[in-house]
């Protein structure tokens, strides 16, 4: 299809709505994955909507060291891309159009939920990303906007500020894409040499092992759940020499939880830290998508395995959510 560049927001103001517009914004180096994320707004919008791409590499959440020289910039590949995928519009303003006069006085603070993980690793990014995805929904003024889970915490913080401060629009996460070896479609993949990117296959690795893990785990409570806490079945159960409940028990009282979850996670790390070339661990950590802390033992609900680490300049995040306790229990 036809998509049209607009560089200002007026030329976005200036074009008819008839239907919903969804937003799905990125920094450029369209890659498969955000083609998932506009094929998804078309879908959810329809044949009467419009999808807007926005190209804004925005300085503001590049701390001091980070790569905003050297990120790549592509717009004729992104232009492509978002028309196969089905964008109407590609809004690519310059840093004058989303900063008029200059960096803003006036910023969104991420609070608490901004300093934990990536953001105790990145001072400021998130006060710098909430402050442009602000800035772009009030140019854009969608009904709904897309995000992948990939980026778990940045969604959860936009998810909390168009909360908090009341913003009229949808917000929708789009499943995380990978490679056919399981490495996180990103735009830093680009990066990586040969041998860096069998190292940086550690990450999906250890979310891997601990999803495993953690099936292991939730198998064995429902199966423990299975059988009927009555004086009659344990006698019977007995009698054949079954103690597979009992057994089942044990094992989850004795192996379950998050930390194994961790420590399945941990191995895998562990191994790629002795790679050729090593891969240098920010953190692992398994916690409440709510506001990012970590959860205990006794938890329940969603949560979400995360990682970030660097092998050799390239720094990669991951993801993947889990469910911990849902089933209920028998009677």
């Amino acid at each position: 299809m036809t998509t049209t560049l607009l560089r200002t927001a007026g030329e976005l103001h200036a074009r008819a709505r008839t239907g919903r517009r969804a937003v799905v914004m990125t920094m450029g180096a369209l890659h498969e994955g955000h083609a998932t994320l506009i094929r998804a707004a078309r879908d959810l919008v329809g044949a009467d909507g419009e999808v807007v791409t926005t190209v804004f590499v925005n300085p503001l959440q590049f701390g001091e060291g980070e790569d905003l020289d050297r990120y790549p910039r592509t717009l004729d590949a992104d232009l492509d891309v978002a028309g196969r995928a089905g964008a109407d519009a590609v809004f690519a303003p310059s840093a004058d159009e989303v900063y008029p006069g200059g960096e803003p006085q006036v910023r969104i603070s991420a609070g608490p939920m901004g300093e934990r993980l990536e953001g105790a690793t990145r001072p400021g990014h998130f006060d710098g990303m909430l402050t442009v995805v602000a800035k772009l929904l009030h140019l854009t003024r969608p009904d709904v906007a897309l995000y992948g889970q990939k980026d778990a915490q940045q969604l959860a913080l936009i998810r909390r500020m168009v909360r908090d401060l009341n913003f009229g629009v949808d917000i929708v996460a789009v499943p995380t894409v990978r490679e056919e070896d399981g490495l996180a479609l990103s735009s830093r993949n680009r990066y990586l040499s040969a041998a860096e990117r069998r190292t940086a296959l550690a990450l999906s690795g250890a979310l891997f092992a601990g999803r495993d893990r953690h099936a292991a785990q939730e198998a064995l409570r429902a199966r423990a759940r299975e059988v009927p806490s009555t004086h009659a079945r344990a006698e019977a159960l007995n009698a054949l020499g079954e103690s597979r409940a009992a057994a089942d028990a044990h094992a989850v009282a004795t192996a379950a939880g998050p930390a194994a979850v961790l420590a399945a996670a941990r191995q895998v790390l562990d191994g790629a830290a002795r790679l050729t070339p090593p891969l240098t661990l920010d953190y692992l950590a398994l916690v409440d998508p709510s506001d990012f802390t970590g959860i205990g033992a006794d938890f329940t609900g969603e949560a979400v395995l995360a990682v970030a680490a660097r092998v050799g300049t390239t720094r990669l995040i991951d993801n993947l959510p889990l469910t911990f306790g849902t089933l209920g229990a028998t009677s």
